[in-house]
């Protein structure tokens, strides 16, 4: 176990002894680590030692720099595999390269269920709804070579793969919501 190094600091040092030696004077015995550490801890103000260690805790969380911000959405790359979808949504045709492909494997992977497992007949059927180019064995099979979904080592059974999309599917969800809605 590794252990954490706290920072030991007291506001006032004369208090610090003033306060050690008085502790130290009632003891009929010499302190064992853990009483040692929470004389300590209550000389430099705090409860015990657990407390101090809580407060150094939280003060490194305030410290630590934010994290940093996602990169902003490519708007033309959703323009451009927003032409790959028909009116409904569906995936019209597989796109040649790989950024639209991967792009259009975020919508897919959207678009299932999170949170269950399923057999392969209703994984087909799941995929098959999404896209009209008859290809369900080369959506499933790109879906887990780009880790969006696991199967089982026989293939018999699938699971979506939980993590953090791209900025761009936002972008893109949301222009086939609105060609969707939008009057023809």
């Amino acid at each position: 176990m590794t252990r954490t190094v706290l920072a030991y600091e007291a506001p006032d040092i004369s208090a610090l002894a003033r306060t050690l030696h008085g502790r130290l004077a009632t003891l009929d015995h010499v302190p064992g680590h853990v009483e040692l550490l929470n004389i300590l801890a209550r000389a430099a103000g705090f409860r015990n030692f657990q407390h101090l260690r809580a407060d150094r805790e939280a003060r490194r969380q305030i410290d630590a720099p934010p994290p940093p911000p996602p990169p902003p959405a490519d708007h033309a790359r959703c323009a451009k595999a927003l032409r790959l979808y028909d009116a409904q949504g569906r995936l019209a045709r597989w796109p040649k390269k790989r950024n639209q492909q991967e792009l259009c494997l975020w919508v897919l992977w959207s678009r299932l269920p999170a949170g269950e497992t399923f057999p392969e007949k209703t994984m087909n059927e799941l995929v098959n709804r999404q896209h009209l180019f008859g290809d369900h064995a080369l959506l499933r099979r790109e879906l887990i070579e780009i880790g969006l979904f696991r199967r089982t080592v026989d293939g018999r059974e699938y699971s979506r793969v939980e993590q953090a999309p791209p900025p761009e599917l936002g972008v893109l969800l949301a222009l086939l919501r609105g060609r969707a809605a939008s009057p023809a």
